[in-house]
């Protein structure tokens, strides 16, 4: 799984998207709108175009968004920067609209509800199931969700 942590961010497939972000979007954002960075993902082939379509690296990506989302709401910033670049300090907002939310939520419901893809699991979570951190991780999946519900 290539993981560190229980955050999506915590894995191989965060550091691709927090590179893919440096690199290809937020040079050209300072503002980020939750519903851009949906967008921008489902282009690049991060994201599904719909919640129905289930694949590990989407819903890492999903929950990856959440956390970005959460932890700009918590702390009125996101600190990726590292001595190439400062693109992640230089953002100035991150808003969300209801529909992003909505969608966004979706996204995370519908693993949390352990939908299967066309081969009758879902990836993330049979994976999480079986490490040694399954209910850390879960309680972590239901704090994005709830985070995204009160607003």
């Amino acid at each position: 799984m290539g993981s560190w942590g229980v955050k999506a961010l915590e894995s191989d497939n965060g550091l691709d998207l927090i590179f893919l972000l440096k690199t290809d979007y937020l040079p050209k954002h300072k503002k980020l709108t939750l519903g851009g960075l949906i967008g921008f993902l489902k282009e690049e082939g991060f994201l599904g175009e719909t919640v129905n379509e289930i694949d590990f690296l989407y819903d890492n990506t999903a929950i990856a968004i959440a956390e970005l989302y959460s932890e700009w709401q918590k702390t009125g910033k996101l600190n990726y920067d590292d001595e190439d670049s400062n693109v992640w300090s230089a953002i100035t907002n991150f808003s969300a609209s209801a529909t992003a939310r909505k969608d966004l939520l979706r996204r995370l419901r519908s693993i949390k509800n352990q939908v299967p893809d066309e081969d009758g699991e879902r990836e993330i979570v049979e994976l999480w199931k079986e490490s040694n951190n399954w209910e850390s991780w879960d309680k972590h999946l239901d704090s994005l969700i709830e985070l995204l519900q009160q607003e």
